[in-house]
């Protein structure tokens, strides 16, 4: 054993692990394109954020580059002016209401995953969050009200039809 031990150590620190060929083909893939999908990321994501700020159901959109943000300043010398995929928003109509809006979702997948290649929806109030008082889901960032959207690479038409359901 301990031999068996010894060398799976020493050929680890002298050789490395080593990927299957299949999967550093997708690993380089994935690096190779990853400024192209980032671009449509962010590009869908201001879309999308933009839309739901004048959603009449929706109560705030927290994304950095829409006009009033307190990082809009920081977005533009720092991104570009491009404000990410991944941001929140809070409904009217708090909890009840936040878990309807994931629920009418059909092309958007209810994950709490983020950055993935589609468009995920998340309540973190019933979900992620759904063990901690109401106090310190708003002390988290998780009130009642909140709904995070991670942006996917579907058309932005696509999501904000599913969004407006």
């Amino acid at each position: 054993l301990a031999f068996t031990i010894y060398g799976h150590a020493v050929g680890l620190r002298d050789l490395g692990p080593t990927m299957a060929p299949f999967n550093a083909f997708l690993t380089i893939c994935g690096v190779e394109t990853l400024a192209v999908r980032m671009r449509q990321h962010c590009q869908n994501g201001r879309k999308v954020a933009e839309f739901l700020a004048q959603h009449p159901r929706v109560a705030w959109v927290s994304y950095a580059t829409l006009p009033g943000n307190k990082y809009k300043p920081l977005a533009d010398k720092y991104l570009q002016g491009e404000g990410g995929s991944v941001f929140t928003f809070g409904v009217k109509g708090g909890y009840s209401e936040g878990i309807k809006v994931v629920e009418r979702c059909q092309l958007i997948s209810h994950l709490a995953n983020l950055g993935d290649l589609r468009t995920l929806i998340l309540h973190p109030a019933s979900t992620t969050h759904r063990q901690l008082t109401t106090e310190q889901r708003e002390a988290a960032g998780a009130g009642d009200d909140v709904i995070r959207l991670s942006v996917g690479l579907e058309t932005a038409e696509d999501i904000i039809a599913d969004l407006d359901r």
